[in-house]
């Protein structure tokens, strides 16, 4: 949100001079020039005219001093007669040049204003009058000299020496011929003696006037001089040496020097590195201590007096509840000013309307770089931003804000252009900046910032961090810390939240903040700003990436790179194979994605993106086509798409970039040294980039193409996840992709997937192909699942399965496992109950329990069962929670009879007749009739009640057979049994060693016709075993497949913990009967053949 700034602009607080509101005061007029002054020609009146050159002066406590020491040397009161001034150009040295022209060479004439009275209270005397002496080293060529040379009376001449312009302008003709060897009126080639000199200085007291020497660039023309001529750099040398040493001589004579050049390339070199060693010394033996007429606390005044309206600044506690709002709200972002808002305020009054951190900025940094001109560059840069900024700053105080360009003009304003001039000529040899263009590159980047974040747009925070952090990296390795940063930056009141966002923003997409000490920590979800700001020439890892991201890395391999990481993206195919499906990864053709009725799970490429509701013509052809459009897709219900959206691929196109990008700019520098700080962020961005791809190409495969219930192909997106895909496409109703067995009711002609179509019979192979054909069907991952369905619904009874032999003939299963060759068989086929006989029936199925309603009784007759399978009955059976109703299927009497066969013969079922009585064996000739009865099996036998104290009439002399054990069981059980029992239990006996078989016997495995042949005896004696095997320890537990894993994974441990014993395992496999009861063959044998590849023994039970 916006916030409204409550404070008003400086430029409504203080009002500009006109004559710089309007351009008449040129930047040319900054530059002071003591030549000028003396020569008096009214080229430039606000430094010639002492009204109002004194006008725009500020006194500073140094001026003041400097001028009350020269004041007292004047009157003969003081030895201090010589003072340099130790600044170079643009430091004020010119203008307290010209102050002390001015103040000492007509001082009753000066005008009556506060400054000439500050330097009038300050020096406590009157001032003395004095005769100046201008040596503007700076005019003097190095082999013409200089023209115009004024002397007392007002004759000029052109003179080619410094004591010659010296000697002429105290005395005339008569001064040249004072120095020159032959009292010519000539100049001479050396420089006089002290005594010369010192004569000369004693010329103007006879009118009654002190001597003020005055020396202004002298190392300019000495470097020029003794650059023509080796002697010349003594003879500079000399002059100086005897002229201060004959100020000193002289008690009414002051001299002040500037002694370094303006040009500081003119300090240069080792000749001028020795004239600046060898003019220092001559000072130093004569000087006092050197003298810096404008001190930091200084500035902030001399620019109010030159550029406001005297009446605005009259008075700095009319600024005080202004710079108390500002300081409020500086201090709700920056913490040190809020710890010391007092002392802040007193800063900012003092300054005011200036930042006070703006005016250090200048003079602390800036003043280190050659080409800026101290105060007057502070002067010349500000009055350039001021005349422009009035019209559209809104800041309360001048700041980084004025120096921007106006809101509606792109590129750097002219003041700013101005300062990046000086700091790209000041950069160090070998790293040169271009500054202009950087600041314009990084202004742009501000306001992107600003346009992404409205609330930074009305005081244009972004751009003035731009501009503060430029004005702090001067000289070059300078920086800006952060409380700096938001002080500068913030002054306009911005939000907290928002100025960090924008600065944390800033140093993401910079390319010139040097990220030397960025935070390693920025994978945090809001990293903290860094400590410290700086801008330079070496462009950082975003520059580096951005420009390899624009320059190196093609499309073709942003393409190239894309399909790989399609291709290794394993959320894009993770849990498809699991459920069923193939997979198809970026197919080359619709050809490639096969035709046989199986689900396909198509992962597309980038051509074949679409939007929701618009599938591409890509993805189109892939359900439309096989090997051409004259082959059309016949199981286009099996085929599911997945393809990216089109903004979702654009994001994976820049994601790949920019990892590209990434590993671009580590490829550069892997042959550079570079620092540990700058190669962990690498490698963080690095890691990041990696790790991000995977991340944007999962989100980028948003949109499902599919043919609908109306078999057209009809493209959706899919909600927001970063989970595996293809689940998610699974579970999205639209896809209508069924995982879960369909159940064979649904198959059935009045289910929901009615298949029949009036047929009595379809063949298996229809049935599933159907799903994947008819797009009315959901799709199924497993065709497997719906054959297995069908054949399930064989065994339950709800379908008849049939296979046609070649010769007509057919062999059919009803409730029970259709075998593993005939359903492979493509021409098996499935009949409904009521349209189809049955070839043959199964023994197991006549079994108490099996069919529904056909042992009402507890007992079966045959003719009962004929009854059963003559066609047209209904029989209901439960299921969970309700009742169908089942057809039973017409079955011919042979079958019938060849079930019962088989169902005694396995012995599950106890067939009687008459006296007949048969179970687990043949039943013999004729038995088999409509009067024969079907028992359930009968009790089983125990060993004990074979014994001869159960059966004392069966035994005699510990002896028996089979005929005469039967006989006497059925006397017990008062029925007759079946020889098949009774041989169980005699099997059972023999077995516990309750009975043996005798010598000569038959086999216990006999028919009943040998049973008298089976003999049996009591056994003799009962040895005692030896001592008993040690009882292993044993332990037994019902396992999930999952804990079986387990087991298998802790054996190699087990084994180890053993110590040395003989540890085994006892396997069993259990398979529990389904709903119904049944357990299906199929099932058994297909387990029972896994199981085998362990062990020959190992069977389900």
């Amino acid at each position: 949100m916006t916030k409204t700034n409550r404070l008003q602009p400086w430029h409504t607080v203080v009002r500009l001079k006109e004559e710089l509101r309007t351009g008449e005061l040129a930047l040319a007029e900054f530059a002071a020039d003591l030549h000028e002054v003396a020569q008096a020609q009214g080229r430039r009146p606000v430094y010639e005219d002492p009204a109002k050159f004194f006008a725009l002066t500020y006194p500073t406590h140094a001026l003041r001093e400097l001028v009350k020491d020269v004041a007292a040397r004047l009157a003969g009161r003081s030895d201090k007669a010589v003072r340099q001034l130790e600044l170079t150009y643009g430091g004020g040295k010119t203008h307290t040049l010209i102050t002390l022209h001015h103040l000492f060479r007509d001082p009753r004439a000066l005008p009556d204003l506060p400054a000439v009275q500050e330097f009038r209270e300050h020096v406590g005397m009157d001032l003395p009058a004095a005769f100046p002496v201008t040596l503007c080293f700076d005019k003097i060529d190095a082999e013409r000299g200089v023209e115009g040379v004024r002397g007392p009376d007002g004759e000029t001449r052109t003179l080619r020496h410094p004591w010659s312009v010296l000697a002429f302008q105290l005395a005339g003709a008569d001064g040249l011929r004072a120095i020159h060897a032959d009292g010519l009126d000539a100049e001479r080639e050396t420089p006089p003696a002290e005594p010369l000199l010192a004569a000369l200085l004693e010329v103007p007291r006879r009118r009654g006037l002190a001597t003020l020497v005055l020396a202004d660039e002298v190392l300019m023309y000495a470097r020029e001089k003794a650059g023509l001529d080796p002697v010349w750099r003594g003879r500079i040398v000399d002059f100086f040496q005897y002229l201060t040493q004959a100020v000193g001589k002289v008690d009414t004579a002051a001299m002040v020097a500037s002694i370094l050049a303006t040009d500081p390339h003119k300090q240069r070199g080792e000749l001028g590195s020795r004239l600046t060693s060898d003019l220092s010394d001559v000072f130093r033996r004569q000087r006092e201590e050197g003298v810096q007429p404008v001190q930091k606390e200084d500035v902030p005044v001399v620019l109010r007096r030159r550029f406001f309206e005297p009446d605005d600044i009259r008075s700095l506690d009319g600024f005080r509840s202004h710079v108390i709002g500002i300081v409020r709200d500086l201090a709700k972002l920056e913490e040190t000013t809020a710890r010391n808002r007092s002392a802040a305020e007193e800063r900012f009054i003092a300054s005011f309307p200036f930042h006070p951190d703006l005016t250090d900025a200048f003079y602390s940094r800036w003043t280190q770089l050659e080409g800026f001109q101290r105060t007057r560059g502070i002067l010349r840069t500000l009055a350039t931003a001021l005349r422009e900024a009035e019209r559209w700053d809104t800041a309360p105080l001048i700041g980084p804000s004025a120096l921007l360009a106006a809101p509606d003009k792109p590129g750097i304003s002219e003041a700013v252009r101005e300062l990046a001039g000086v700091a790209t000529s000041g950069t160090v040899e070998g790293s040169h900046t271009d500054w202009s263009t950087l600041l314009e590159a990084e202004l742009e980047k501000a306001r992107q910032i600003q346009h992404e974040s409205p609330a930074l747009r009305p005081g244009r925070e972004a751009e003035q961090a731009v501009v503060t952090v430029f004005l702090h990296s001067q000289p070059t390795g300078r920086k800006a810390y952060t409380p700096e940063l938001i002080r500068m930056a913030g002054s306009t009141a911005p939000d907290g939240i928002e100025l960090e966002k924008g600065l944390r923003r800033w140093r993401e997409i910079s390319w010139f903040l040097d990220d030397e000490d960025a935070d390693l920590d920025a994978g945090s979800a809001t990293p903290a700003l860094p400590k410290s700001w700086r801008l330079g020439n070496r462009p950082n890892l975003r520059q580096m990436h951005d420009e390899a991201c624009q320059q190196r890395v093609s499309q073709e391999k942003v393409d190239e790179r894309l399909r790989e990481e399609i291709r290794g993206a394993r959320t894009l195919t993770d849990g498809a194979k699991a459920v069923g499906a193939t997979i198809h990864l970026l197919p080359g053709s619709p050809r490639e994605v096969g035709d046989d009725g199986s689900f396909r799970y198509v992962v597309m490429d980038a051509g074949a993106a679409s939007e929701s509701g618009k599938p591409s013509s890509a993805a189109k052809r892939v359900l439309d086509e096989t090997t051409g459009p004259d082959r059309p897709r016949v199981h286009r219900n099996a085929v599911v798409l997945a393809v990216p959206s089109r903004d979702g691929l654009e994001a994976a196109h820049a994601a790949v970039r920019a990892l590209l990008g990434w590993e671009d700019v580590a490829g550069q520098l892997e042959a550079h040294q570079v620092d540990p700080f700058q190669a962990e962020r690498l490698r963080r961005r690095l890691r990041e980039a990696r790790e991000r791809v995977p991340e944007i190409v999962r989100q980028a495969y948003a949109v499902v193409v599919t043919v609908n219930e109306q078999n057209e192909v009809q493209a959706f997106k899919l909600p927001a996840g970063a989970g595996p895909l293809f689940p998610a496409i699974k579970n999205d109703e639209r896809a209508r992709i069924k995982e879960t067995a369909v159940d064979a009711e649904a198959l059935l002609p009045d289910g929901p997937y009615d298949l029949w179509h009036d047929d009595d019979a379809r063949r298996v192979t229809d049935l599933v192909g159907a799903f994947a054909r008819y797009p009315r069907l959901p799709k199924l991952l497993h065709p497997k699942v719906l054959l297995d369905t069908v054949l399930q619904g064989v065994e339950r009874g709800l379908f008849v399965a049939r296979l046609v032999r070649p010769d007509g003939s057919a062999r059919t299963w009803w409730r029970e496992a259709v075998g593993p060759e005939a359903r492979q068989d493509p021409l098996l086929e499935v009949v409904l109950p009521d349209r189809c006989e049955l070839g043959a029936l199964s023994g197991a199925l006549l079994g108490p329990g099996v069919l529904p309603e056909l042992w009402s009784d507890g007992q079966v007759t045959i003719s009962a069962l004929r009854e059963y399978f003559a066609g047209g009955r209904t029989v209901r059976v439960s299921r969970e929670g309700y009742e169908e109703t089942q057809v039973i299927p017409e079955c011919n009497e042979q079958a019938v009879h060849e079930a019962v066969r088989g169902a005694v013969e396995q012995g599950v079922v106890w067939l009687t007749n008459g006296p007949a009585s048969v179970w687990k064996e043949q039943i013999p000739y004729g038995v088999l009739d409509d009067d024969a009865v079907l028992h359930p099996r009968p009790d089983p036998i125990a060993a004990q009640e074979l014994a001869a104290n159960a059966l004392p009439g069966a035994w005699r002399d510990g002896t028996t057979n089979g005929v005469t054990l039967a006989r006497a069981l059925s006397q017990s059980r008062r029925r007759t049994l079946p020889w098949g029992l009774v041989r169980e239990g005699i099997k059972a006996g023999v077995e516990s060693r309750w009975i043996e078989v005798a010598d000569g016997s038959v086999a216990v495995h006999c028919r009943y016709d040998e049973a008298g042949q089976l003999r049996l005896k009591r056994p003799e004696t009962i040895v005692d075993p030896a001592t008993p095997p040690p009882v292993p320890s044993v332990t037994g537990v019902v396992l999930e497949g999952s804990q079986i894993q387990d087991l298998a994974e802790l054996i190699p441990k087990l084994l180890e913990a053993s110590a040395g014993n003989d540890l085994r395992f006892r396997v069993g496999a259990t398979l529990n009967q389904d709903a119904d009861g049944h357990v299906s063959e199929s099932v058994r044998a297909a387990l029972d053949a896994l199981l085998a590849t362990v062990s020959a023994e190992l069977k389900i039970e």
